[in-house]
């Protein structure tokens, strides 16, 4: 895999896009939908087809997200993947790859016009929201069953399927999780062993800051929306704070949360160990650059920043990786749960032919053949990671998802949470960089005006 795109998730690969598309519009679509415009069955194959037909006489229709270096790189990773599952169950597959740019808007326009394929991939932070639109399958115990069942996955990745408490809509695919990687050359020359609290990880930075080498502890995506929204959550986390109740309302001003955004703010602020210039790195690659470069001892990103390391001159022993710290008694959050999922769209005419594909490309021996030239983790009990040879790095990465993630919130209003707060913070940093000083008030104020943004529409 080559470079990574600008994010997110992963920044797409994480589930998210640096658009102002809102996945909100969806269910807005619904709502008409339900005025008149009428949602026609999917599917690519004869009219004629139905889920009870034979095997051989269907064509599913599946979009694919944007996983590789191109569009093009998909098309081959996959060609051979879905010509391997025609020719155990004569069912024909077209496929179509789509960028992370497009994806949400054709996904809008295909529930609104009924032109929509049978089997879509999603980012696992859209399945409550999509789910709201009411246009996708449930996996419920029968589906559920049809793919395999549900304890085949690791439970954090299962949990990113929909609202809790429901029948979720979209099934995990690809796994992804963020870790902290460090130069090891840097650490031992100042006599530091990797961080394994915020503390340590902050102190670390600034002995690892050195103005005079135009050295920085650290570098941060700090004009990236989606990539600061995701630590706003991860911060959060970490001191046992939610950004939504359990009835999805909004609760952005809780301390917890200010506290956590005022924490990663610090990085820049206070701790003064990543340079004002990062608040115009408006996507994950240009920190990841400066950490390949040598320009920075320690970045935080997703697994699939390894390849951008390397094309970019840094050796693969050169560096190692940690979980994300929490501060000292502070819960182990060291991410999200990111990654990308599958749905079904419910007015299908294949549905059980689309089950027998979801149960294909969830299986074992199919994820390992994607994971590798995906970059991703396996989101199966008991899968080994192969996006790597140094087992250790797969082992951190591993355990974080599996062990150390969270979901982000599994309501309709994730996607504006994600834009409210993660704008919020861009400003702030921006404030930051050009000499300003932002307090736990201003941090508390800037979540208000997010808060009450969010609230009235829901």
């Amino acid at each position: 895999m080559g470079p990574i795109r600008p994010r997110s998730s992963a920044g797409a690969r994480n589930g998210t896009r640096e658009s102002d598309v809102r996945l909100r519009s969806l269910v807005a679509a619904v709502a008409a939908t339900a005025m008149g415009i009428s949602l026609a069955a999917c599917g690519g194959g004869d009219k004629n087809d139905s889920s009870g037909g034979s095997s051989g006489d269907q064509t599913l229709t599946y979009w694919a997200s944007n996983q590789g270096t191109s569009l093009d790189n998909d098309k081959e990773v996959l060609t051979p993947v879905l010509q391997k599952f025609t020719q155990d169950t004569g069912i024909k597959v077209n496929l179509e790859v789509i960028g992370w740019n497009d994806l949400q808007t054709r996904i809008q326009t295909a529930i609104t016009s009924g032109q929509a394929p049978d089997v879509v991939n999603i980012g696992n932070t859209w399945a409550a929201s999509l789910q709201a639109t009411d246009a996708f399958l449930p996996f419920d115990g029968d589906a559920m069953t049809a793919i395999g069942g549900k304890d085949k996955f690791v439970p954090t990745a299962l949990a990113t399927g929909g609202k809790e408490g429901t029948d979720p809509t979209s099934v995990p695919l690809y796994g992804l999780a963020y870790g902290l990687y460090y130069n090891k050359a840097m650490f031992a020359a100042a006599g530091l062993q990797p961080p394994k609290t915020w503390e340590e990880m902050v102190t670390d930075a600034q002995k690892l800051t050195i103005p005079a080498k135009k050295q920085w502890g650290m570098a941060l995506a700090a004009g990236s929306y989606t990539e600061n929204v995701h630590f706003a959550f991860i911060n959060a986390a970490q001191n046992k704070a939610d950004w939504f109740n359990s009835e999805g309302k909004p609760t952005f001003t809780g301390d917890g949360n200010v506290q956590g955004v005022l924490r990663y703010l610090d990085l820049m602020q206070k701790d003064k160990v990543a340079n004002p210039s990062n608040a115009q790195y408006d996507n994950g690659t240009k920190s990841v650059n400066d950490f390949a470069t040598k320009k920075v001892a320690m970045v935080i990103n997703q697994n699939n920043a390894d390849s951008s390391i390397v094309a970019n001159g840094m050796k693969a022993g050169e560096y190692g990786v940690v979980p994300f710290p929490a501060p000292a008694g502070g819960e182990q959050v060291a991410s999200h749960v990111a990654g990308i999922n599958l749905s079904v769209f419910k007015n299908t005419k294949h549905k059980d032919a689309a089950l027998k594909f979801v149960k294909y490309m969830t299986d074992a021996t199919t994820q390992s053949t994607l994971d590798k030239p995906f970059a991703a983790l396996p989101v199966l009990k008991d899968a080994k990671p192969n996006f790597t040879t140094d087992a250790t790095e797969a082992a951190t990465f591993q355990d974080v998802y599996n062990t150390k993630s969270k979901p982000l919130p599994l309501v309709p209003a994730e996607d504006q949470f994600e834009s409210t707060v993660g704008k919020a913070m861009n400003a702030m940093f921006a404030k930051i960089a050009t000499g300003g000083t932002v307090t736990a008030d201003d941090v508390k104020a800037a979540l208000k005006t997010a808060e009450d943004q969010v609230a009235a529409s829901s």
